[in-house]
């Protein structure tokens, strides 16, 4: 006799649905899994064996024979546990085996039967109402599971699924898990001076651009890039359940509490790219992924190995990273805005002591580091001058986060709704993601922005990437105006804020404007 539980293997974020089959033949006493199953779904067997005989069962000697379909698709985690325990106790007679048919299973157990918190709970739970299942899950990972909004059994043990089972205890549906509105953080009035560049910042919080600063050390730049989150809208409820299922598989979700407030990922310059773009032995998203529908930053950005910082061109076009394995390609979620900082050179760059002894060669060597290409991805660029201690003696600014936020928000809504009457599906309703195809339509220059595009565009030595991001990043400085067109100002200012570090000048390729 075979007994089949449904449990799940992740691909990416997906939960792909696996058939357990277990089966007790004769021969010597063995227990094999199979199905390309990894180290740790191998051990099975021993917790298992374990967690059976702390109930004061044993397995009968015969070989068990434990199969997890399809075979070719790798089998990766602990959380077959209760799934391959499930169908024993099927067959054990436990537990009637037409029950377990309208449940899937996973969870990991312990060597004295209670099932321990797993990874990956809500896609699971969202796969399994998708195939009009219930989900047997631990407990702790019940108030999680029950966003998905399909039926959860939580259990503690496998000693309370035998009872409930046996209808001699009730196990409960579980409660949500608790929703954290969204916070705003760290306020931009802790911020002094630096006028322009909070101006560069509401534009790129408003269109969902890229942003590069570049200035000496203590102008400012990582407390800016911290108050990015506070000036985004809240996540949508699309953005919610995409981000809670990369943070559930990461492991990341705490008794199932979910927060509306975007990811902000600021990984330290030693990460390698398994870190920052996900893999590893195990495959696991990145900070990339980690950072979906929120904020990248990336702080003192030359220090960071050139192979890692190109590995992120690719996430950056796509919205999506792709880890290539030898069998298969795991696909995670990326798409996120990238905010980076960095001095003009290794020395600092600043004024007085912390001023450059070694000249210009020092500033070129050290932006050397950064491509041409992953440069070229950064809508904005901006060198923030060094604050003085008249600037700090000054009284808090009267504007804050919230009144950046409001005009980002209605900025926002704008854009939403032009991509939404013109029947265009972006990745997101911002104006850094306009389809190729939209640019024609949606942003049309006025005849003496048009010219002084052009002719910036020969100057500058702008490429076609650079030039349609010029465009999209006027769209969003005439939606913030509330124009609806795309006048020579709205491109004026744009072009002002697409020239890169000064070192970059004496590279081939876009050039610095003249100061």
């Amino acid at each position: 006799m075979v007994c089949r539980v449904t449990t799940f293997a992740f691909e990416g974020v997906e939960a792909q649905p696996v058939d357990v089959q277990v089966q007790l033949v004769g021969g010597n006493p063995a227990f094999h899994v199979v199905g390309l199953p990894d180290k740790a779904v191998g051990e099975s067997r021993e917790r298992v064996r374990a967690a059976l005989m702390s109930l004061g069962l044993a397995l009968p000697p015969k070989r068990v024979i434990v199969n997890l379909a399809p075979a070719d698709l790798p089998k990766e985690g602990s959380h077959y546990d209760l799934a391959i325990a499930l169908a024993l106790l099927a067959i054990l007679g436990v537990i009637p085996q037409d029950q377990l048919t309208r449940y899937a299973a996973m969870g990991e157990l312990s060597l004295d039967g209670r099932l321990c918190e797993t990874a990956g709970v809500l896609p699971a739970a969202m796969a399994a109402e998708a195939m009009g299942l219930s989900l047997i899950c631990p407990a702790a990972g019940g108030a999680e599971a029950a966003w998905s909004g399909g039926d959860v059994l939580p259990a503690p043990s496998l000693i309370s699924l035998i009872n409930h089972f046996a209808g001699r205890a009730v196990l409960r549906p579980p409660e949500k898990g608790e929703l954290e509105e969204d916070v705003i953080g760290p306020d931009l009035r802790d911020v002094k001076g630096q006028e322009g560049a909070k101006r560069v910042l509401e534009i790129a919080a408003a269109g969902g651009h890229n942003l590069l600063f570049c200035g000496p050390p203590g102008s400012g730049k990582s407390m800016l890039a911290q108050r990015l989150p506070g000036l985004l809208p809240p996540l949508s409820a699309r953005e919610l359940l995409e981000v809670s299922q990369i943070q559930s598989v990461a492991g990341l979700l705490q008794r199932g509490k979910l927060s509306r407030t975007r990811p902000f990922r600021a990984p330290h310059h030693s990460a390698s790219m398994a870190a920052l773009v996900g893999g590893g032995i195990r495959a696991k998203p990145g900070e990339v992924s980690l950072a979906h529908h929120g904020v990248l930053f990336l702080d003192e950005l030359p220090e960071f190995a050139s192979q890692v910082l190109d590995s992120l061109r690719q996430p950056l076009e796509a919205g999506e990273a792709v880890i290539a394995r030898a069998n298969r390609h795991v696909r995670y979620p990326a798409r996120f805005q990238l905010i980076a900082a960095m001095n003009p050179c290794r020395c600092g760059g600043g004024p007085g002591a912390a001023a450059c002894s070694r000249g210009p060669r020092c500033a070129a060597d050290y932006q050397a580091r950064i491509s041409g290409p992953f440069l070229d991805r950064m809508d904005l660029f901006y060198e923030t001058p060094p604050v003085t201690a008249m600037d700090l003696a000054l009284p808090a600014p009267a504007e804050g986060s919230a009144e950046v936020r409001a005009r980002v928000a209605r900025a926002r809504e704008i854009q939403a709704e032009r991509l939404a009457g013109a029947g265009d599906q972006a990745l997101r309703p911002v104006n850094a993601d306009i389809p190729a195809g939209a640019l024609d339509r949606m942003i049309v220059p006025d005849a003496a922005g048009a010219s002084l595009l052009s002719e910036a565009a020969e100057k500058l030595r702008l490429t076609a990437r650079g030039y349609t991001r010029v465009l999209k990043v006027a769209r969003t400085i005439a939606d913030l105006d509330g124009a609806a067109g795309v006048r020579r100002v709205h491109l004026a200012e744009a072009l002002s804020y697409r020239h890169r570090p000064a070192a970059e000048a004496s590279r081939p390729g876009e050039g610095a404007l003249a100061r």
